[in-house]
């Protein structure tokens, strides 16, 4: 049997009879603490690990903390600080796609490999690049924690690439389909939201969380201070530049003022039923916010009525940015309308999908040439 003696505080290395090597070393309580590798720079690489785990006083050294419990206890812990629907969405990925496939192995014994099975299986299992590189992230962010609270000297998801993101196909509606749409709301209760989401790009949560105290019919603006999250709770807009006031054209102006009347109709009808608090614009027949389902199943049918291409709620947004552009208008003002945060996220989403900025840019640059 080969073996590398050392003291007990640096620990030993040495092979068994069944050819696999052995790292241990004594713990401060005295317990004899063992790693096992198929070689010995293998065992090697885990010895040098648990010195370094005792000697900045590691708790996984003696831990038996599982993954499964550290990704549940990072959860909770940002219970507080998430907003509702961010915090659902990670509570999603960890339930479903993380501790069926790794919860029961201890944080001391996380390798690369485990995570890289846990990637090529979800990969294999149909979910797309993008959604892998959403579990990944939050392996590495909770490990992190775990590092800095002690409880593993490195983060294994540091060593451990994720798959490569492929972007996403843009939908939006063209000139002429975003005019067969607007016709096809015309007869529709919720005209003025899918007017609003096509002329001025602001998210679905933003739409429905405007209150009629965010209109200026003076000085044909909106003002966005808030947005209705998927538990129904309303919450300020994501960033400090989501808070923006965006000036409306007159379909939107008129549009307002006809889901004026018909809100006014609904609530007469509703009598002692109507309960809108908040005075928002965009309500049910009894005053209550509008649910996520409610608006999609009206615009699905607004689509089919149209006979256009079918595209998400979402990228009537796009769409927005995509015409504006269209028309030439300066990147910063299509920043400023959608609320980004800087100019790159507006120049790097949308200057590609409109063929015909860079057909403009190339006949000048041919004209500047040649002249």
């Amino acid at each position: 049997m080969a073996k590398s003696r050392r003291a007990n505080s640096e620990g030993s290395l040495y092979q068994r009879k069944d050819g696999r090597w052995v790292a241990a070393i004594t713990a401060d309580n005295g317990k004899r603490i063992s790693r096992y590798g198929k070689t010995r720079e293998e065992a090697h690489k885990k010895l040098l690990i648990m010195q370094e785990e005792k000697k900045y006083g590691i708790e996984s050294f003696t831990s038996r903390h599982t993954v499964g419990d550290l990704m549940t206890e990072w959860l909770e812990s940002r219970k507080n600080s998430l907003r509702s629907n961010t915090f659902s969405r990670y509570e999603e990925l960890i339930r479903l796609h993380v501790l069926p496939e790794i919860a029961s192995i201890k944080i001391s014994k996380l390798q690369p490999r485990h995570l890289e099975r846990l990637y090529n299986t979800k990969l294999d299992s149909g979910l797309s690049a993008t959604t892998v590189g959403h579990i990944h992230a939050r392996i590495h962010t909770a490990l992190n924690q775990a590092m800095k609270r002690g409880l593993i000297f490195r983060n294994v998801a540091s060593l451990v690439s994720p798959p490569k993101r492929q972007p996403r196909e843009m939908k939006t509606l063209s000139q002429s389909e975003s005019r067969k749409l607007l016709k096809a709301a015309k007869n529709e209760k919720l005209e003025a939201l899918f007017t609003l989401a096509l002329t001025s790009g602001l998210r679905r949560g933003e739409l429905l969380a405007l209150s009629w105290n965010n209109i200026d019919l003076d000085s044909n603006t909106l003002k966005v201070s808030s947005t209705l999250l998927q538990d129904g709770t309303f919450a300020p807009p994501k960033s400090l530049k989501s808070r923006r006031t965006v000036f409306l054209c007159t379909l939107a102006i008129d549009s307002l003022k006809r889901r004026r009347l018909i809100q006014i109709e609904d609530r007469l009808a509703a009598g002692s039923k109507w309960n809108n608090a908040r005075n928002l614009i965009f309500t049910g027949q009894t005053g209550k916010p509008l649910t996520g389902s409610q608006v999609r199943r009206t615009f699905n049918k607004l689509l089919k009525q149209a006979e256009v291409n079918p595209i998400t709620f979402h990228e009537l947004r796009h769409s927005t940015a995509t015409l504006l552009l269209s028309l030439n208008v300066q990147h910063g003002i299509v920043k400023d309308v959608l609320g980004h945060a800087n100019i790159g996220i507006t120049m790097d989403t949308y200057t590609h999908s409109v063929p015909s900025l860079q057909q403009e840019a190339m006949s000048k640059l041919g004209a500047l040439l040649t002249s």
